[in-house]
This record gives structure tokens, sequence and C-alpha cells, in this order.
């Protein structure tokens, strides 16, 4: 089972829509409303995927109820903290050639006990995983140590963790060393401090994120690809989009098609391209079933080259 962590999850709103011009009216071509927050999109996809699938999530007010029940219907058990704030609601506008928008609601506080709470729950639940993917940004009232809260408390229920943190709660957790950081460019050079123009600059800044704590790193690295550093090796690789429709919740599947296939090595790295390629070519952030994939176009290696210029290169 894999059980996932969304300390701030979100009703998402996705609108397709012609060039996006400021001022001007704009009428949506297509319009789906989807349970969000990283982790939340985990739990979709695993579901999608016929993979049995926890969420534990803060919910609160009427957006809390209708998330939790559009998660029920997709398969996808919810396991609720109640809180005394409103879920928050978010908006993705896509445009004809693939280009995302999106507007994110900074999302309810929670009081201390509820951040409490909220850890309590996930060691409790985390007995029976296989995986605890801890994802997303942290909502107002948390610090960025509770990360590493979670990741202690998780271990000692038995669990394995893959920690996807955004900003200062990511350095902040890697010595409870958790087994994998999923992390991009930007997240990798804000934490070593230096821009990562190649991909070999990558493949350095995990390498120090592994020595601070982490056990191994995937890189999710946008059109560019996908990479995994670890102490089994270092793989790199690709799969072909040819027609990108819609990015959001897309890297959050591709972690999902990772742990589905084991959480190491070539095999599951492979699984996290198919999946992450097959969710660029469905609208919003709807999520890829296995009819979706096409792990033959998947191409891996144990050579990256180390010079080739990232499209989206991180700084810090």
């Amino acid at each position: 089972m894999i059980l996932t962590v969304t300390p701030n999850p979100s009703l998402d709103r996705a609108y397709e829509i012609p060039p996006l011009v400021r001022g001007r009216v704009l009428r949506a071509g297509g319009e789906r409303v989807d349970p969000g927050g990283k982790g939340v999109n985990v739990s979709r996809a695993a579901a999608a995927a016929g993979v049995r699938t926890t969420a534990v999530l803060p919910l609160g007010g009427a957006p809390g109820v209708l998330l939790a029940e559009l998660l029920g219907a997709q398969g996808v058990d919810v396991t609720a903290v109640s809180i005394a704030g409103q879920t928050r609601s978010n908006i993705a506008l896509t445009e004809p050639d693939g280009t995302l928008t999106k507007i994110n609601s900074p999302g309810p506080a929670l009081s201390p006990e509820e951040s409490a709470l909220l850890l309590d729950t996930v060691r409790s639940a985390a007995a029976e995983a296989a995986w605890v993917a801890c994802c997303g940004s942290l909502p107002r009232g948390i610090g960025p140590r509770w990360y590493a809260d979670l990741v202690t408390r998780a271990h000692a229920a038995g669990a394995r963790i893959v920690l996807d943190a955004p900003g200062p709660a990511l350095p902040g957790a890697l010595a409870a060393r958790p087994e994998v950081i999923k992390s991009d460019p930007s997240e990798l050079a804000a934490a070593v401090g230096r821009p990562l123009p190649t991909l070999g600059d990558v493949i350095k800044a995990a390498e120090e994120l592994r020595e601070r704590g982490a056990g191994a790193v995937l890189a999710s690295l946008g059109g560019d690809g996908r990479l995994l550093v670890s102490a089994e090796g270092t793989y790199y690789g690709t799969a072909p989009a040819p027609a990108v429709r819609s990015t959001g919740g897309a890297g959050d599947a591709s972690l999902a098609g990772f742990l589905i296939a084991g959480g190491a090595g070539p095999a599951a790295l492979a699984s996290a391209l198919a999946h992450g390629a097959a969710a660029v070519q469905l609208p919003g952030s709807a999520m890829p079933t296995p009819a979706d994939l096409r792990p033959d176009l998947v191409r891996i290696t144990g050579e990256p080259p180390l010079d080739l210029q990232l499209t989206d290169p991180g700084t810090p």
C-alpha cells in the first residue's frame, strides 16, 4: 500500500483556454475539477494503476468534503484530519501550446493541535504502508522542520519514505534520512546554493544531498527527462510526449510510477518516465491508466550525458 501525506491539499479547477491575453474575456473550451495537491495526485495515479493507496489529509469546510468525495470516487481511501479552516481551491489555465498558468491559494492555517494530530495520524497509518510519500508545500502554521518530524515518525512505524518538499523543508528533513528525495533542478539548486545548467551539475548536487542524508534522488527535468542517483548507480532516461496537453500533476504521476515499480533502480525510473509522459498528454491533472502508458518508448542509460544543457536549468 502507498500512503500519501499532503499537508496543504486543494480542489483544482482546470480550464483549457485560447492564448492568454491580460484584460480580455476568455471562453474555456474545457473544464475539470480534480482533487489537488502533490500527494493527492500520487494517490490518484496509484489508484488509476490499480494499486491500493490511502491519502492522509487535513480537510475543512465544503471544499474538504467535496475533495474527499472525489477521491473516494477514484478509488482512493481517505484518512481525514478535521481542521477549522477551509480547504483551499486552485485554478490552472492551459493554453493550446501546453503553457500552464497556475493560481494557487495559500490555504488555511493549521493550529499546533491540528499539526500534531496530523503527525500522529500519519504514524498510525504508516504501519500498513510499503511507502509513505510526503509531498507538497506546508500550510501556514507549520514550521519547516515538520517534514523532518514526519519522516522520523513514519520510520518508527517501519515505512520507507519518499519526500517531495519545496523550499526550506527539504534541507531541513535530510538529517531524518528519507529513502528517496524527489526534486527538480530549481529545488536542487536552492538546496546546494548554486545554478545547475547541465545534467552533470544536477548529478553533483544530487550526490551532495545523498551525503547529507538522502538515500536516493529522483530528479524531474521536465522535457529533458528524469534522473535517478542512488547507491546502486546513476541512471538517466527520456520518454517522448508528442502532444503535450497539460503538465499539471505530471511530476506526481511520475513519482507514483516510480513507487509502483518498487522505488529503486532503472526499472522504477522507466516506470516514472512512462507515467509522466502519459500524464502530460491528458487534460488538466487527469492521471494515466495502464492503457495510456507506452513503456516501449522509454529509453534508459547508465551513462548519463554529463554535458547536456538543461532546457530549464536550476537557479538558487
